[in-house]
This record gives C-alpha cells, sequence and structure tokens, in this order.
C-alpha cells in the first residue's frame, strides 16, 4: 500500500514581518515516531564442568552424577573469569554437574540459580548410561552424526526436538533480561543446537561445532537479529565487559592551567 504525505503548509507571511517560519508537520511527525534503540541482550552459553563419567559415558539424564575434582576446579574457574562481568541472572539445567557448575558462577554475584527445564540435556532414551564406545557402532550413531536432523533415540527425543525447545527456553530468557548480561549452563549437545540456530546452520551440520567443558560461548541478541561474539571460549572473557563510561567533559575543564590548547 502506498502511502500519501500531505505536503508541508506554504508560508504566506511577507518577507521582514518578523513572523517566523512554520515547521513542516511531516518531518515533526516522522521524528516523534522514530522507534526507540533496541536494546540488546547478551547471551552465555556455558557448558558444564566434568564429572567422572564425561567422555566414556553419555551420562544424559541420569540423576546423582556430580562434578569431580577436576570438574569443581574448571566450574571455579569459570565462575572467576565470570566475576567481572555485570551479570543478571544465572540459569541452570536441572542436573547436579549443571547446578553445580552455576553456583560457582552465581556466588560472585549475589545470586541464586534458576533452573530452567528447557536447556536439559537431550533425553537419550535407553542410551542413557551406555559406553561411547558401544553406542558409536550402531546404525543410529551413524544418523546422529551425519544427518541428526532425522535422529531419534529410542524411548527419548528427537535432536530436532531438542534444539525446539532449546532455542525457545533461551528465546524467552532473552524476553525477560531485554538489555542485560545473562549466564545459562546447559550441556554439550543443546548448546551446540543453539549455536547452529543462532548463526544460520542447519542441524545436520551441527556436529562442527565443539562446545568444551565449562566453555562460554556469546551472543548479541536484539530483536533483529543475534550475532555470535564468543564460541566455545575457555579464557579471558573481559571484553564482554560493558565499555567504561565516558568521563564528563562538561563545565571548566582546562581552565586550571594545565596549558591544553583547544
Amino acid at each position: 500500500m502506498t502511502e500519501t504525505v500531505a505536503p508541508p503548509p506554504v508560508d504566506t507571511s511577507a518577507p521582514g514581518d518578523g513572523a517566523a517560519p512554520h515547521a513542516p508537520e511531516h518531518v515533526t511527525d516522522a521524528a516523534a515516531a522514530a522507534p526507540a534503540p533496541t536494546p540488546s541482550t547478551r547471551l552465555l552459553l556455558a557448558r558444564h564442568a566434568v564429572t567422572a563419567q564425561t567422555g566414556p559415558l553419555l551420562s544424559g539424564r541420569a540423576p546423582g552424577i556430580d562434578l569431580s575434582d577436576r570438574g569443581r576446579e574448571q566450574a571455579e574457574a569459570l565462575g572467576t573469569r565470570l566475576a567481572g562481568l555485570p551479570v543478571a541472572a544465572v540459569y541452570a539445567s536441572p542436573i547436579e554437574r549443571t547446578v553445580q557448575t552455576a553456583e560457582s558462577v552465581a556466588k560472585h554475584h549475589g545470586l541464586t540459580v534458576l533452573t530452567l527445564d528447557g536447556v536439559i540435556e537431550a533425553d537419550y532414551g535407553e542410551w542413557t548410561g551406555g559406553k561411547l564406545a558401544d553406542l558409536a557402532k550402531t546404525d543410529l550413531w551413524k544418523t546422529v552424526q551425519r544427518a541428526p536432523s532425522r535422529a531419534r533415540f529410542p524411548n527419548g527425543e528427537s535432536l530436532a526436538e531438542m534444539q525446539g525447545r532449546m532455542v525457545s527456553a533461551l528465546e524467552d530468557v532473552v524476553s525477560r533480561h531485554s538489555g542485560e548480561l545473562v549466564v545459562v549452563v546447559s550441556h554439550a549437545d543443546p548448546i551446540k543446537a543453539a549455536i547452529a540456530h543462532y548463526t544460520g546452520v542447519h542441524l545436520d551440520l551441527f556436529q562442527r561445532i565443539m562446545v568444551s567443558p565449562a566453555s562460554v560461548t556469546a551472543f548479541e541478541l536484539t530483536a533483529h537479529g543475534a550475532a555470535m561474539v564468543k564460541c566455545n571460549d575457555t579464557g579471558s572473557l573481559d571484553e564482554l565487559a560493558p565499555p567504561p563510561a565516558e568521563p564528563d567533559r562538561s563545565g571548566s575543564e582546562g581552565s586550571e592551567g594545565d596549558g591544553e590548547q583547544a
């Protein structure tokens, strides 16, 4: 539909009669109707630290699996790396190893960990607790690696379902924390699926993405899109901090005899 814009009123005052020129009303209206800048939200996805089962077994959603000594060290290091950031909330998958990792982050900010069902580990069904070396010999393993969008675990969920509920949960978090920085502690496969979604990568390629224990992947999200700022990062996160406030240059700067030229 084409919108018709009325021409501005004609100024009929005589030159020099002191009358102020008329402001074009359509310009004023357009300025008033300009949308406010869209606030961006920093979403930090952290994978839990290691357990004694990380590597040889597929822990899945099995209860009672705590962080190992090495895992507690990784979680503490993660909390220290995030300590200087303005974290507004810390969410975690409702499994021991993710909650324990998240607590190491939350304590630096005086926050309570909020559990979030939507970012829980994939439901591996009958594969839960299996040895990866044995699972790798199955036909389903080949599908999981080569065409994961078509993979469904026996009496569990599909990887496509996992991606859908993971992204839905993250979008809800972002909507509740507009303009803030939030941390979500989850698991390797859900985080890889979220990375694929926000970077426009098909789920069938998500196995090419690496997500290490206690790593951080950071996104800048607005209503107009997503930008990945960091991926699988285990180093310094200082650049995720907001820029320092500009010094107040109003008043009489340079009037105290410092010799600075304008």
